[in-house]
């Protein structure tokens, strides 16, 4: 079976002319159907700019990108904008970080819904009506048909989110998109929206790409886990895996930087320094300015490497025991 998705040295540049970064670098990876993935990393690594590359909304004319992103045979990076309309809501759906200025406040949440399924579906308003009430049924909003006219203002951070779910599953589309889905909200809430989210891919058989800085939700929610730093990938391999047995030294500075995957009353690490900016990179390991076990080859240009199931970019991964979750 063809992987659903395909990214192939993506490479996203942001900015005009002289002033123009590059923040993603030659990404690699596929995502087969049914698969959850999670993509991990600090602010700024560009998990979120990938995912919205992936949906072809980045900025016009201030990004470009190189490469190739292949979706079901077509590549987004070049599809025209007609195309990305067929395919954006109805094939791929993301889930943004905070549903409030996701939503629009002047339209009810159900007409949004609404217009979200007869943008995709030759249906009447009628019926989208009653599919966009049969979707906040599904992900838990009481009261359906009475909440459909409520506007976005009228619910709460948990409920929004709720909303935010209906609108991306509405269409039943092949790959979901979600980007820090739970980062403003508390964590009892937090655990609900998981759960939520979860129930529902799996009951439709969605593909799901989990964009986060929380390895403690990751290894919740995905089968496989993708680290990104500085714009790189710098691990890829199966979730239990790579939380038992990191293999880039960053991977496991964010697995003993969280709280519920370090052991009990233990001293909680940091990871030091902070991400480089775009165009700061001046080759070799973008990582070593931050690394314990940097040596002189670091200095050099590293590639991802290793087993199938597990690589990561870094040459002394078979030589350095790198702390995983606590068991």
């Amino acid at each position: 079976m063809s992987p659903l998705l395909r990214l192939d040295r993506l490479n996203v540049h942001l900015g005009r002319g002289r002033h123009a970064a590059r923040v993603v670098s030659d990404l690699n990876f596929a995502v087969e159907p049914g698969e959850t993935v999670g993509i991990v990393g600090e602010s700024g690594c560009g998990k979120t700019v990938t995912g919205l590359a992936i949906l072809g909304l980045l900025p016009e004319g201030e990004a470009r990108i190189d490469g190739s992103i292949l979706f079901e045979g077509t590549d987004l990076a070049s599809a025209p904008s007609s195309a990305m309309d067929r395919i954006r809501g109805r094939r791929i759906a993301m889930i943004f970080q905070d549903p409030g200025r996701a939503l629009d406040p002047v339209f009810s949440v159900g007409a949004q819904i609404a217009e979200t399924v007869r943008a995709h579906f030759s249906v009447s308003a009628r019926d989208a009506r009653e599919r966009a009430v049969d979707a906040l049924a599904r992900v838990g909003i009481p009261r359906p048909a009475q909440r459909y006219h409520d506007y976005p203002h009228q619910f709460s951070g948990g409920m929004r989110q709720r909303v935010m779910i209906a609108i991306a599953l509405s269409c039943e589309p092949r790959l979901l998109i979600a980007d820090e889905p739970t980062t403003a909200l508390d964590v009892t809430v937090q655990a609900q929206i998981i759960d939520l989210l979860l129930e529902r891919v799996s009951e439709s058989g969605t593909t799901l790409l989990f964009i986060t800085h929380d390895l403690g939700v990751v290894a919740e929610t995905c089968a496989r886990i993708l680290t990104m730093y500085a714009g790189e990938l710098v691990e890829d391999g199966e979730a239990a895996e790579v939380l038992a047995r990191p293999r880039h030294p960053y991977t496991s500075g964010l697995l003993r930087s969280q709280s519920r995957l370090s052991p009990p009353k233990s001293v909680l690490p940091s990871i030091p320094g902070r991400v480089l900016a775009p165009g700061e990179h001046r080759g070799g390991c973008r990582f070593a300015p931050r690394c314990s076990f940097v040596m002189e080859p670091c200095a050099e240009v590293q590639e991802l490497d290793g087993a199938a199931a597990h690589v990561a970019r870094c040459w002394r991964q078979s030589e350095i025991a790198l702390q995983g979750a606590a068991p």
